[in-house]
């Protein structure tokens, strides 16, 4: 049995905040619209990523993470003088790790990134999550590169910043394999070199429901990994990666 893990999925709900960014406003997507959306793959679990849409409200993410179950965790925004009660509150409730939206703003600005970033890891050991384009890492890969636990959304998003990610790569920071619809180069390329650089850093994910993309989640997303990467190292991918990341699950 072929086993995936979504390390990467928006809920948008109306009965939370919900805030324009840069004159945009997503469609709704909730917990029931997802869990019909999966295209029938066998799910062990996921994260729920705050959008810049979402702001820091935490209100909807803790409802998505009761309604998904235990097996789902939250990725959240946080303002900096957040204070260490709220953060433990929020890991008890399932939320493991800290997002910074450089793409599209509305999360803590990345001058604040090490603190940040190396706080909740000491509190709460939680993860890091970069969105942004690659071309914009070189402004902070020392910083990057000696965080202890960091991952980039969407292999980067842009091939000529590719190399910058590749770098980053071979230092111990992860890559999330999704968002194909937003990258500006060949996926099947970019997840074989990632692969080859480290084969412990790559990680599956949808990118439901794929705000703001030129083209939404395919199941022949997931086909593509399987076809380029031999069957253990797709497993790696899709789900085992994933497990000693995020999730403690026996399969």
């Amino acid at each position: 049995m072929k086993w995936h893990i979504d390390l990467h999925l928006h809920i948008i709900d109306r009965k939370f905040l919900l805030i324009v960014n840069q004159r945009f406003m997503p469609d709704t997507f909730t917990c029931a619209d997802y869990l019909h959306s999966r295209y029938n793959i066998n799910l062990l679990g996921g994260t729920v990523d705050s959008g810049s849409f979402q702001g820091y409200d935490q209100s909807y993410l803790i409802n998505a993470l009761q309604t998904l179950g235990e097996n789902f965790v939250g990725v959240t925004q946080l303002p900096y003088n957040t204070s260490d009660d709220e953060i433990i509150k929020l890991n008890e409730l399932g939320v493991k790790a800290i997002r910074f939206n450089v793409n599209r703003g509305s999360s803590e600005d990345i001058s604040r990134l090490d603190y940040l970033a190396r706080s909740v890891y000491e509190l709460v050991n939680w993860h890091t999550e970069l969105y942004i384009d690659s071309n914009s890492l070189t402004e902070i890969t020392t910083i990057v590169a000696k965080l202890p636990s960091v991952s980039i959304d969407h292999l980067g998003l842009s091939k000529s910043g590719f190399t910058n990610l590749l770098s980053l790569v071979d230092k111990g920071v992860r890559v999330k394999a999704t968002g194909f619809g937003r990258i500006d180069f060949d996926a099947e390329e970019a997840i074989r070199t990632i692969y080859s650089t480290n084969p412990d850093e790559l990680m599956f994910g949808t990118d439901l429901p794929s705000t703001r993309k030129k083209r939404s989640f395919r199941y022949s997303d997931i086909e593509l990994i399987n076809n380029i990467l031999k069957e253990e190292e797709a497993k790696k991918v899709l789900y085992k990666n994933a497990l000693n990341w995020y999730l403690k699950i026996s399969v």
